[in-house]
């Protein structure tokens, strides 16, 4: 089976498991670092099951599966923190950022679990990140997972995103779903489309005014089917307490991607 990844990715990972495995001073592993990430990245790219990579590579599908989870916490440390992307923006001279939604599907859970995890809007179980973008639709950050019963706007505000982009000067653009996000309407940063009312239909300067919006963030689209690239994504078969780090980790490894 091809690998459809960039020589630079599979160099990155393997250099820095090579790192972490001298800084911890372990001189001994059943494969190579080299061998460890070429298998990692097939079980993320094509979500292939743990026991085939196993049996294929001479390990127990118990040791495929700790050396995913020890890349996926290396490339995760790498990803930027909220105030940092912001302050980074800001130095460079950008004023806007994108901001949108995405539901991972996860297996459905009995108990809690499944009831806090079932979307109402999507009809199935998974976990709700907010991504930031720039303006070219590469990915900047993503906020830690929330359970599938909650909204965007609630999740923004769990985040203090409106807060943090006053503190840098920056604005955003979102959509309906952040619509009443702000509340400062005399100074807003973050910009929606208009709803339409249901005795009220919208004038043509506020459909002109949704299809700009649209436009705008069209590459929010492009950068959601980028990350989604990775196969593990299409349902999340890793305990739910491992998606925050699993969705960081594949942020880096898609920039590192896009970026060749």
């Amino acid at each position: 089976m091809r690998l459809p990844l960039s020589t630079r990715t599979l160099t990155t990972v393997a250099d820095l498991l090579r790192a972490h495995l001298k800084r911890i001073n372990s001189r001994w592993r059943k494969l190579p670092a080299g061998r460890i990430a070429v298998i990692t990245l097939a079980v993320l790219r094509h979500d292939q099951r743990l026991l085939d990579m196993a049996g294929g590579n001479g390990v127990s599908p118990s040791t495929v599966r700790r050396w995913v989870l020890e890349v996926i916490q290396l490339l995760a440390r790498r990803a930027e923190r909220l105030d940092r992307v912001l302050r980074k923006i800001a130095r460079t001279g950008g004023h806007v950022v994108l901001i949108d939604g995405t539901l991972i599907r996860t297996r459905r859970r009995t108990g809690k679990d499944n009831r806090r995890n079932y979307s109402g809007k999507h009809k199935c179980h998974g976990l709700l990140f907010l991504a930031l973008t720039d303006h070219k639709g590469r990915l900047l950050w993503l906020s830690a997972a929330r359970p599938g019963r909650s909204s965007e706007i609630t999740t923004a505000r769990y985040n203090k995103l409106v807060e943090q982009l006053r503190a840098h000067e920056l604005g955003a653009i979102g959509d309906l779903g952040f619509t009443g996000l702000d509340d400062d309407p005399d100074n807003p940063v973050v910009i929606t489309g208009y709803k339409a009312a249901r005795t009220k239909a919208l004038t043509p300067a506020k459909k002109h005014a949704n299809k700009l919006i649209a436009s705008v963030r069209a590459v929010c689209e492009h950068a959601f089917a980028h990350l989604k690239n990775w196969r593990i994504l299409t349902k999340l078969r890793l305990h739910v307490r491992h998606a925050t780090t699993l969705l960081r980790a594949l942020l880096v490894l898609t920039n590192i991607e896009v970026a060749r």
